[in-house]
């Protein structure tokens, strides 16, 4: 049976088919006009469009690539079952004669949990900010620091390492300061994790404290605040990285405003040069997550208060490769702030 909230028209802009995937917790959308099959629009078309300044107000149409997979009607199950293994599709579409979606077969469908898509582990280390007072969940974070509030039976920090232990990244450094004792001594009962420890002397900021792990860290390595977390394939992330030779590499979370008056845009004598009626504006945001290459270390000085937009301003400045990677706001969630907390906590015990 197709699932009618993954198929969209040709004509709706590229900004609304984001929204869809974020409604439906999609990464493709099947597009069609009628029951004619056009093509398909994935996560990675966003991307793409998003990193070429192309305007995400145009229709789909524009962005359906030439080269698209998808099964015939008369392919046998086992045919459909390796196309989809080899290019990791989540939702195959199916084509009749006559060029008509006629089924969707979804992962699920022909793929037991055990055959779940397995890359091989990364293996990188991870550092952890969680020196901060966490002020935005207060009165709270006055009693329990931010990376031990609880959000299901895991603790922020430890929702965190999971979802990098699943790619195969076991090593985390974890920098501390506000109520260090308390951290440490909570995660040393939990001997699941191979945790150590950053402990600064006083506040150094998100990037100061990597000093300490000049002498420590050699590889690539993953760096996130300890209260967000985001729902990627890191194994795309680091391919992605590597591709682009970026000494950092920059998760932003693609945000979408809508205006709800009409606009003027004018020229210094006051002439109206444009006007525009309810428009949607698309930043990308910083998500507290990065990727960064163990030369940046270089670029941070011993015990000063840094952070780590004013490092990214100090590379960029020294003419380094400084990229992002954008992802849906939907997989993004910044788990310091009330609102998103308490989402989170509903999603468990609600």
């Amino acid at each position: 049976m197709i699932n009618s909230n993954i198929i969209i028209s040709d004509k709706i802009s590229m900004l609304d088919a984001l929204n869809i995937m974020d409604q439906t917790e999609r990464k493709l959308l099947i597009v069609c006009e009628g029951k004619k099959f056009l093509g398909v629009i994935s996560i990675g078309d966003v991307q793409r469009a998003i990193l070429k300044k192309q305007k995400l107000s145009q229709p789909v149409s524009k962005f359906i690539r030439k080269k698209i997979i998808y099964a015939s009607a008369t392919d046998n199950m086992e045919k459909v079952k390796s196309k989809m293994r080899e290019k990791k599709i989540e939702s195959m579409p199916v084509v009749d004669k006559n060029g008509d979606l006629c089924d969707v077969i979804e992962w699920d469908q022909l793929f037991s949990p055990e055959d779940t898509k397995t890359a091989e582990p990364l293996g990188l280390p991870v550092v952890i900010m969680a020196g901060g007072k966490g002020t935005r969940l207060l009165p709270l974070t006055n009693v329990i620091p931010k990376p031990m509030i609880p959000i299901s039976d895991k603790t922020i920090m430890e929702e965190i390492m999971t979802q990098f232990k699943k790619a195969g990244c076991d090593k985390f450094y974890v920098s501390v300061n506000y109520m260090m004792e308390a951290i440490k001594e909570y995660y040393r009962k939990r001997t699941e994790w191979d945790i150590s420890y950053i402990c600064e002397k006083k506040p150094l900021g998100t990037g100061g404290s990597l000093y300490l792990l000049k002498d420590i860290i050699k590889s690539t390595f993953f760096l996130t605040n300890c209260d967000t977390l985001v729902n990627i394939d890191l194994h795309d992330l680091i391919a992605y990285h590597k591709l682009n030779n970026n000494i950092i590499t920059v998760v932003s979370a693609v945000k979408t405003i809508h205006i709800p008056y009409g606009t003027l845009e004018t020229k210094v004598d006051g002439v109206i040069s444009k006007m525009k009626e309810k428009p949607d504006l698309v930043y990308q945001i910083n998500s507290g997550f990065y990727v960064l290459e163990p030369e940046v270390l270089g670029y941070v000085e011993d015990e000063t208060f840094l952070n780590l937009p004013d490092l990214i301003e100090r590379l960029i400045s020294a003419g380094k490769r400084v990229g992002a990677f954008p992802v849906s706001e939907s997989s993004w969630i910044d788990m310091g702030n009330w609102d998103e907390y308490l989402k989170l906590v509903n999603k468990y015990f609600g």
